[in-house]
């Protein structure tokens, strides 16, 4: 199991799931943690959906921890019950979910325009899929520059500021970004730095490239 895998003590505690006991099946995985899933978040209790199910009590628990294989009519019983297509209970099961951790400083850096000035990208990491390509950079000014490079690209940019202060355009916009500002733009508009008002700057960049065309 990843690092990623391990840390369960982030992010908003409604997205919270408990880990199914391991088996060897991922389609009872996934069928635990949906089920468990769905069941929360309309508020039963495992009593309450054994019941609307038509199940005991004893096989919801099993479900729920990945411990039995559901007969298809017990499947049928449970969707029913949550209100959801069966095959809502099935996702997940059919796909590798893939992450990405870079530790800090492990980075590969990113030659291109501006590298030669003070201008270093640092790629954090980049999922790659049939439709989903996302990538993160960050990105570090320490020098003037009199000719600031320019970007276009497919896909949707967020600029998140970490460090510093800089004039950024897009198109015939501009934003002054200090830290904690965050600017998400289409990447088909030309856009890049235009002044860097206070050095060093520091910023996230994470361009989502959305579907790849066969």
């Amino acid at each position: 199991m990843s690092e990623a895998q391990e840390r369960t003590d982030h992010g908003p505690a409604a997205r919270e799931v408990d880990q199914p006991t391991p088996v060897d099946g991922a389609l009872e995985r996934a069928i635990a943690v949906q089920v468990r899933r769905y069941r929360q978040a309309i508020g039963l209790t495992v009593g309450d959906m054994a019941t609307r199910a038509g199940i005991s009590k004893a096989m919801l628990s099993k479900i729920e921890n990945a411990q039995t294989s559901c007969s298809l009519t017990t499947l049928a019983r449970l969707a029913a019950a949550l209100d959801v297509p069966v095959t809502a209970l099935f996702r997940g099961a059919d796909t590798q979910r893939e992450a990405v951790f870079t530790p800090s400083g492990a980075g590969a850096r990113i030659i291109q325009r501006g590298s030669r000035v003070g201008h270093d990208y640092t790629l954090l990491g980049a999922l790659r899929g049939p439709h989903k390509r996302m990538e993160a950079h960050l990105v570090t000014l320490t020098e003037q520059s009199e000719v600031f490079p320019l970007f276009q690209h497919p896909g949707t940019e967020l600029l998140f500021m970490l460090e510093g202060e800089m004039v950024y355009g897009h198109c015939d916009a501009a934003y002054r970004m200090r830290p904690g500002d965050a600017l998400q733009m289409d990447g088909e508009g030309v856009h890049g730095p235009q002044e860097l008002v206070e050095l060093p700057i520091r910023f996230l960049s994470v361009v989502a490239y959305g579907d790849i065309e066969s």
